[in-house]
C-alpha cells in the first residue's frame, strides 16, 4: 500500500520475529533505517506478540494487520526511514466495523505521516463494501491524535469510556 510519502509494508512473522530482536534486527528485515527512539510508546512488545499470533493463526490476517510507514528514499544513496506503524487491530466484523491505530516515532512526529496512513488505511478499508464503518481509539490527553482523526474527517463516537479511552469513526459516504 502506497501514500504520497509512505510505503506502508505489511507486517510478517519474520518482521515480528525483528522486533524482538530489537532496532538493527527491524533495520535489517525492512532494509531501512530506524529511529533511535524505536519502537514508539504505544507500540509495545504485547503488540507485537499479538501480530505474530493473528498472523500464525490465520492467512487473512495479513491483510487487515499492521503496517510499518517507510518514508520513501529520495536519492538513491538512501535508505528509506522507519517513521512509524498503523494499521487495522482485526478483520472486519461481520457487521462491517474496522478498527484502526497508528503510532509515530518521536523524531517524525508533526510531519502528517500519521495523516497519510491513515489516509491509505482509509482508503484501503473502504474499496471493500462490506466495510460501512472505520472506528479509532485514542485518550483526550492525544491531541495530535485527535487532530489526525478529525483532519481524516472522523467523527467523535460516544463519551470517554471507564478506562478514558474516547471513540471516533468514519462512515462509508
Amino acid at each position: 500500500m502506497r501514500a504520497r510519502r509512505l510505503d506502508l509494508v505489511p507486517a510478517t512473522v519474520e518482521l515480528c520475529q525483528a522486533e524482538a530482536r530489537g532496532r538493527d534486527a527491524v533495520a535489517a528485515c525492512l532494509g531501512a533505517e530506524v529511529p533511535a527512539s524505536w519502537p514508539p510508546p504505544v507500540f509495545e512488545p504485547d503488540d507485537v506478540a499479538r501480530i505474530r499470533q493473528r498472523l500464525e493463526a490465520d492467512a487473512r490476517a495479513g491483510e487487515w494487520t499492521l503496517y510499518y510507514l517507510l518514508l520513501r528514499a529520495v536519492g538513491s544513496d538512501q535508505e528509506p526511514a522507519l517513521v512509524g506503524v498503523a494499521g487495522y487491530t482485526a478483520p472486519p466484523t461481520t457487521e462491517g466495523e474496522v478498527e484502526i491505530g497508528y503510532a509515530i516515532a518521536a523524531e517524525h512526529r508533526r510531519c502528517g505521516y500519521a495523516t497519510e496512513a491513515v489516509e491509505a488505511l482509509l482508503a484501503r478499508a473502504f474499496e471493500y463494501p462490506h466495510v460501512l464503518v472505520v472506528t479509532a481509539k485514542t485518550f483526550p490527553a492525544l491531541q495530535p491524535s485527535i487532530g489526525v482523526l478529525v483532519k481524516t474527517g472522523f467523527v467523535r463516537a460516544g463519551g470517554e469510556g471507564a478506562d478514558g479511552v474516547i471513540r471516533y469513526e468514519r462512515r462509508r459516504t
